[in-house]
């Protein structure tokens, strides 16, 4: 039986985790990326600004992870965005489909009583690793 690899990812191009898990975790060809907040990679604070800012940073710092672990934002598969305030679904949805504007992934939108650091957006995925093909199937 062939042993398969997990590979745990870390990266200076995003912000560190807040408590004791990893910024991601490559099984096979699957990427699973921790939660990411609106932090700035270097100062470990919260963007100012409101829920748009942050998103506008989880995404990035999404993305960055991403890169590290051989993906991309076009290999996502499933985002789960937990807001504090679900009254920010639609400004949400603008920041989002800046990033996420064809092929969408698969994706679910939760509030949340309380998130890390007080943040007003985290953001987490699924994605695939290597050589991925998109195709669409319809009735």
């Amino acid at each position: 039986m062939s042993t398969l690899i997990r590979k745990l990812i870390s990266t200076n191009n995003a912000a560190k985790p807040v408590a004791p898990y990893n910024q991601a975790v490559v099984a096979d060809r699957t990427v699973y990326v921790s939660g990411c907040l609106g932090l700035d990679k270097n100062t470990m604070k919260l963007v100012p600004g409101g829920a748009v800012e942050q998103a506008e940073m989880a995404l990035k710092n999404l993305e960055a992870v991403l890169v590290a672990a051989d993906s991309g934002m076009d290999k996502v598969i499933k985002n789960t965005i937990f807001l504090k305030d679900l009254n920010d679904f639609g400004a949400i949805n603008e920041v989002y489909k800046k990033v996420f504007n064809k092929d969408f992934p698969a994706r679910s939108c939760f509030q949340v009583a309380r998130l890390p650091m007080d943040a007003l957006v985290e953001i987490e995925c699924i994605a695939m690793t290597g050589d991925v093909k998109t195709v669409t199937s319809s009735d």
